[in-house]
């Protein structure tokens, strides 16, 4: 038998697997790129936020001997920690001067607010703050010592480092 064209009829009707195969996996391969790229955009985002936060100084806080010249230039905000100079706190009203001393160099810093009720000549003190054009530091918060035994780890680690660490019973 033939049909009215002079062909044969096959046995199997022929299906039409071209355009919505082809649309099918082209949407699957799309769906992965687009799942793939996100991941990769996200990966990237991370990897970013981890170098900014590692580029900037990890240190708890830098005594004056650390400090360089671009660390008192440069305008950043940092912790400095050391001990408060016997003989150099001036007070007016809320306005503070004090020296931050490592022992072996000095750093002059200007405070205005309210000090904890701990900080006094000859004790430990973080403070945080940037430096100004004159080289004073201009500290916006002071952390005191909690009481008469206690010194931050680093600054005592820094001091035994250099030799000026008193050891208390």
């Amino acid at each position: 038998m033939s049909d009215i064209a002079g062909r044969q009829p096959s046995a199997a009707p022929s299906v039409a697997k071209g355009p919505s195969i082809a649309k099918t996996m082209s949407q699957r391969k799309k769906k992965r790129l687009y799942l793939v790229l996100g991941a990769l955009a996200v990966l990237g985002i991370a990897v970013a936020l981890m170098l900014v936060a590692f580029s900037q100084d990890i240190r708890f806080f830098r005594t004056p001997a650390d400090l360089t010249e671009t660390d008192m230039t440069s305008g950043s905000r940092f912790r400095l920690g050391g001990l408060v100079e016997e003989e150099s706190v001036k007070r007016d009203g809320t306005q503070l001067r004090f020296v931050v001393t490592d022992t072996l160099k000095t750093v002059p810093v200007f405070f205005d607010g309210i000090v904890p009720d701990l900080f006094r000549e000859g004790q430990g003190v973080v403070i945080e703050g940037r430096f100004d054009q004159n080289g004073v530091f201009q500290a916006d918060s002071v952390l005191a010592k909690h009481d008469e035994n206690y010194v931050p780890k680093d600054l005592a680690d820094s001091l035994k480092a250099k030799g000026v660490w008193k050891e208390t019973e």
